[in-house]
């Protein structure tokens, strides 16, 4: 039962990220720092779901930290910016989807993935805040 429950498990893991991966609502870098020179900075909300430690190691400017796994706990702090658009991203993606999966379920609609997620940020050796 315990191995049936693992492989589900894995299975949905996998189904959530080809989802996410493919989606067309991926931003790219460009595009997000474009966006950020702007003024359309206001309406635009950067939330890396990464650890609090990767987090502090360096992250995208103005990017607030929630990790993947207390955004259920933390859906009041991003209740205002609902209808704002949401830019996530984490490493390489995966805990990324599954965050943006639980905004989705809670309403919110502007949703956006950060193409490259921050191994593509810190390989195009963008700005990072500490």
């Amino acid at each position: 039962m315990f191995k049936k429950l693992i492989f589900i498990a894995l299975i949905s893991s996998v189904l959530t990220h080809i989802a996410f991966a493919n989606s067309n609502d991926d931003i790219s870098q460009k595009e997000l720092q474009t966006i950020m020179a702007s003024s359309e900075k206001s309406n635009v909300i950067i939330l890396d779901v990464r650890t609090a430690e990767e987090y502090t190691a360096g992250h995208v400017p103005r990017a607030i930290n929630i990790s993947h796994t207390q955004i259920k706990a933390n859906l009041a702090k991003l209740l205002p910016y609902k209808d704002s658009t949401v830019v996530i991203y984490c490493r390489s993606g995966r805990r990324a989807g599954m965050a943006k999966s639980i905004l989705a379920a809670n309403g919110f609609t502007k949703l956006r993935h950060l193409s490259g997620d921050m191994n593509g940020w810190y390989k195009a050796q963008l700005p990072l805040e500490k």
